[in-house]
């Protein structure tokens, strides 16, 4: 590992990508958005920060996807993505700030209708006692008529 001096700052970051001459080559193993979906996006996320400038939004927005499809920790997304903590924190500060609703919304409106729908239809067993009730098989008494048979504790 690099010490932090003068040399290793010089030096880009690739988070885990192999570098060519014309930029990093993306692993086939991840999620990527390719340059037209990112170009769809890039519309509508925010230009109104402050502060120091935002990593490459497709790499973080790619990682985001990934850790969303795969259903894996934050802390688990691939290095590839760049650092664990940027995806947590842009996810949560745009999803605060209305920022993925909106781009659900245009990307959905921008595609018409679909031509297919879906519907699920899942059924899920649950243990008897997952009801919350008392169990047993005996029957009870009503209020009325516990009332006027005999007392159920001698005190």
């Amino acid at each position: 590992m690099l010490a932090c001096s003068e040399t290793s700052r010089s030096l880009p970051r690739t988070w885990g990508l192999k570098v060519s001459e014309g930029g990093p080559i993306m692993d086939h193993d991840h999620f990527w958005l390719d340059e037209g979906q990112f170009a769809r996006l890039a519309a509508h996320l925010p230009t109104d920060t402050r502060g120091k400038a935002r990593v490459d939004d497709r790499r973080v927005i790619s990682g985001i996807v990934h850790v969303l499809k795969s259903g894996c920790r934050w802390a688990d997304a691939p290095a590839v993505y760049g650092p664990r903590k940027t995806l947590y924190n842009r996810f949560v500060r745009w999803a605060a700030k209305g920022v993925w609703v909106d781009v659900f919304s245009a990307l959905a409106s921008a595609g018409g209708p679909p031509a297919e729908l879906l519907i699920d239809s899942s059924a899920v067993k649950a243990h008897r006692c997952a009801s919350g009730g008392k169990g047993g098989n005996g029957t009870r008494q009503s209020a009325v008529r516990a009332a006027a048979g005999p007392p159920k504790s001698m005190r």
